[in-house]
């Protein structure tokens, strides 16, 4: 009993030592670019919150006029004055967005389109994560329709004024789970079979995918674009899983902080050179290696086509 007690006192004496160390080191890459943002316009998705929040709330900062794209207005004017407090820029801006109904997202894009005549840099980090089985307004499977198909109709709907407003970026968060997604043509709307957590990588590839195909066909507009893995981070997204919770808990030390799992996304919006990446996949501030599914052109420029159908639009 005795040294079972000694090892265990060793061990987590060994813990406390160790835990800035690997607290570092889970913490991850960091945007380091100095670039300032005055003039400059910006809109996030789910910026109300954890990632995005953060995203908000350096982009402002920096001088950014920025646009906080939400679904719940009221927590995002929470978050908008908060920024606004601690960055001393009053141009943080809440706006109603809801990606799981289309209306929502063309009338959004209607509004912003009446009120600004430049977009810089357009993030498309809203998401949700392990879902029970529902579909939006217009029928989609929840995570295709909100994490893919609502951003992807956002993009397009904005396009034109980011093309204007070159050099300008998009930047999608997608995760490392990619890797178990597939994008089942035949079941896209998971009618068939149905995992909650499957549905979600699947999005996430569908992510990528959509990231590779964009940044072909706007080759040559001076809008670039890049998907991004923010890392395993603290926030609202792990909600609707209860072991998930219990687990961020339980390895916190591990687990990055909203401003940690920000970092990625900052650097895709805003680090100098990065052009020649466009259409890339970024984790930790770097390029990273993506699946064979996520390089697969035929899929990309297949889910692109499925995607306007199912949307009712033309993009060439």
């Amino acid at each position: 009993m005795l040294v079972t007690l000694g090892l265990l006192t060793s061990f987590f004496s060994f813990l406390y030592v160790v835990a800035p160390s690997i607290r570092k080191f889970f913490a991850g890459g960091v945007c380091r670019t100095n670039v300032q943002l005055p003039g400059k316009v910006v809109v996030i998705t789910g910026a109300n919150t954890g990632i995005g929040k953060e995203t908000a709330r350096e982009l402002a900062s920096r001088g950014a006029r920025v646009y906080i794209a939400c679904r719940d207005v009221l927590k995002g004017e929470s978050a908008a004055s908060e920024i606004r407090v601690d960055t001393k820029n009053s141009q943080v801006l809440v706006r109603k967005l809801d990606l799981s109904d289309t209306k929502s997202i063309r009338a959004f894009a209607e509004a912003f389109l009446a009120e600004e005549k430049q977009l810089h840099i357009l993030i498309n980090n809203a998401g949700v994560m392990m879902c029970p089985y529902s579909k939006t307004a217009d029928g989609f499977e929840t995570h295709l329709g909100v994490n893919h198909l609502g951003h992807f109709l956002l993009t397009y709907l904005l396009l034109e004024r980011l093309k204007v407003s070159a050099p300008a970026r998009v930047v999608n968060v997608s995760s490392v789970v990619h890797h178990i997604g597939k994008i089942r043509f035949h079941d896209l709307q998971s009618e068939k079979r149905y995992s909650r957590g499957f549905a979600y990588c699947h999005s996430k590839l569908a992510n990528i995918l959509f990231t590779r195909e964009l940044a072909k066909r706007l080759q040559g507009t001076g809008v670039t674009t890049y998907a991004v893995h923010p890392g395993v981070v603290r926030s609202e997204l792990v909600r609707h899983s209860s072991l998930l919770c219990l687990l961020w808990r339980l390895f916190s030390p591990f687990v990055k902080t909203a401003r940690e799992g920000a970092q990625t996304s900052l650097h895709c919006a805003l680090a100098e050179g990065l052009e020649p990446l466009s259409g890339k996949y970024f984790s930790d501030c770097k390029r990273t290696w993506v699946s064979p599914r996520a390089r697969n052109n035929k899929t990309a420029e297949r889910l692109w086509n499925v995607s306007c159908e199912l949307l009712g639009i033309r993009w060439e």
